[in-house]
């Protein structure tokens, strides 16, 4: 399947920044079962500064602010084509070796809740346990947004019972390395069958099982993902994959507008 997608992000401010820098990861890569066909970046009141892969092999742009803007305008836009693997990446690619997924991280550290989730699991799991896990994550913590706060961890998403596609993920992550397996984060684009237009990525875990590789589960809609979904980042939780994140000077209050189309061409 060939996704194009448009995504753009506009930053408002009351009073003009002095001097701001952007780190952003939106850019899908040629890997797996996807292949870019084209994509493009544009910048109004900033510009590109460099371009590189950081460790987790995501292309990551730094952008600086224009000096005094009141407002920023970033608009990525292309196409993609899907192969349907049914989740299933395979092999671990890259130079990061594969022990760095099994840590844990302040948002993915196990606890009570965590270790309630996994009880009685085989100490090897399958692909059949891990999606019984991920229906298990789903029951108990309920998708609703604005529910969370970005810096939640697993276990305050499960404290509370409910959470979006970002702490599910989390308490997928928890789960996974409290039982020894190498796992990681996935940001990116999903097609949705009720609407072309959104306000916010998507994301997803990703689970090394020995013998397949790298295997996708989407906890927040009970699949693995499938030809509707373009991975663009990974990494150790959602700090390693956020779409935006920088600093700055200036710029009092702070309004964020976010427009993400995606549609089957």
């Amino acid at each position: 399947m060939r996704l194009k997608i448009d995504h753009t992000t506009v930053y408002r401010f009351d009073t003009p920044v002095i001097y701001g820098l952007q780190q952003l990861r939106k850019t899908p890569k040629s890997s797996y079962n996807q292949s870019v066909i084209s994509w493009e970046t544009s910048i109004e009141g900033g510009r590109k500064e460099v371009t590189f892969e950081d460790h987790h092999h995501n292309t990551t742009e730094l952008i600086s602010f224009d000096p005094n803007v009141s407002e920023l305008s970033v608009s990525s836009s292309g196409e993609v084509e899907i192969t349907d693997n049914a989740g299933i990446l395979g092999p671990h690619h890259g130079t990061t070796p594969l022990w760095l997924y099994a840590l844990t991280t302040p948002r993915t550290e196990p606890g009570q809740g965590t270790r309630a989730l996994i009880k009685g699991m085989d100490a090897a799991p399958d692909i059949p346990d891990l999606h019984n896990l991920s229906e298990r994550i789903r029951s108990q913590v309920s998708y609703t947004l604005g529910a969370s706060a970005p810096d939640w961890s697993a276990e305050d998403a499960i404290e509370a019972g409910q959470g979006v596609c970002q702490d599910h993920t989390h308490i997928m992550l928890a789960c996974a390395r409290a039982l020894k397996l190498p796992a990681r984060y996935a940001s990116g684009y999903l097609m949705l069958n009720e609407t072309t237009t959104q306000d916010a990525m998507h994301a997803w875990a990703e689970v090394h099982i020995e013998g397949l590789g790298w295997v996708g589960f989407d906890v927040s809609n009970g699949v693995s993902p499938d030809s509707r979904y373009v991975r663009v980042a990974t990494g150790l939780d959602y700090s390693d994959a956020a779409p935006i994140s920088g600093t700055r000077i200036g710029g009092v209050n702070e309004e964020l507008q976010v427009r993400i189309n995606v549609v089957q061409q």
